[in-house]
């Protein structure tokens, strides 16, 4: 007689990790049409939320005790549609189809950037050279995407905002696929520790920064990303110094 098959059931709850990664990757998804239709307004808030799911399924699958193999390979498929393929996508329909071919040369240099950032990622966690914690060994896949869309937020927000020139722009997206892949290590905000006096400052801190982004959005969302490359170029800075030193 053959052995009885052994079936594994999951509770609802513990799928909706997986759920969330679903709604991100139809976040994506709808992001490019949008994009394509010329409704860029709406591509690039449907890519804010897909961030924010990205933010969320890790978090909750570890709180549910759910992860799997199968969650995190398909949470790593959605950060590549979603901040690597996405958010170039939008780009290259919004202001760059004045320089074609160079815009989808760029497109291509800052997609590939990103999926190489996240197939070293996800090496690194199957191995021993996964980074501590404290740092990112390049710019992570979801701030690059903020980053690569820096030029929709300023113009969202600056009615007069000029237009700048789609060269400058390809260069600007290339630069941040390259930093995506760079040897810099970078802060991570997740393993930051705060002491319980400061908690109250942290607190209100944070519900100030919700605030602004919820009423003035678009200009929140730029000085971040500028104050995140300022963090950047720190970052380099410091990775540059003892080499210096070295070299004396």
């Amino acid at each position: 007689m053959s052995e009885p098959t052994t079936r594994t059931e999951f509770h609802l709850i513990q799928l909706l990790p997986n759920l969330l990664t679903v709604a991100a990757i139809c976040a994506g998804m709808t992001a490019i049409r949008f994009g394509v239709d010329g409704n860029y307004l709406r591509a690039v808030q449907l890519i804010l939320f897909a961030a924010v799911l990205d933010g969320l399924d890790g978090r909750l699958a570890r709180l549910l005790n759910a992860d799997s193999t199968m969650g995190a390979e398909l949470d790593s498929l959605a950060d590549f549609l979603n901040f690597g393929v996405a958010p170039v996508f939008v780009l290259y329909y919004w202001v760059l189809q004045d320089v074609k071919q160079i815009a989808w040369i760029a497109a291509l240099i800052y997609a590939l950037c990103c999926v190489i950032r996240l197939a070293r990622f996800n090496v690194a966690k199957k191995s021993d050279d996964e980074d501590d914690g404290e740092y990112f060994t390049g710019v992570p896949s979801p701030a690059g995407a903020l980053l690569v869309m820096l030029p929709m937020f300023i113009s969202f927000g600056l009615e007069d905002a000029p237009d700048l020139p789609g060269i400058l722009l390809c260069i600007h997206m290339v630069a941040i696929g390259l930093l995506m892949i760079s040897p810099v290590r970078i802060w991570s905000f997740k393993s930051t520790k705060i002491s319980r006096e400061n908690v109250k400052f942290f607190l209100i801190g944070m519900a100030i920064v919700g605030v602004a982004v919820l009423t003035f959005a678009w200009i929140t969302l730029s000085v971040l990303c500028l104050a995140y490359i300022g963090l950047i170029a720190w970052s380099a800075a410091r990775r540059m110094k003892p080499q210096a030193q070295d070299g004396a």
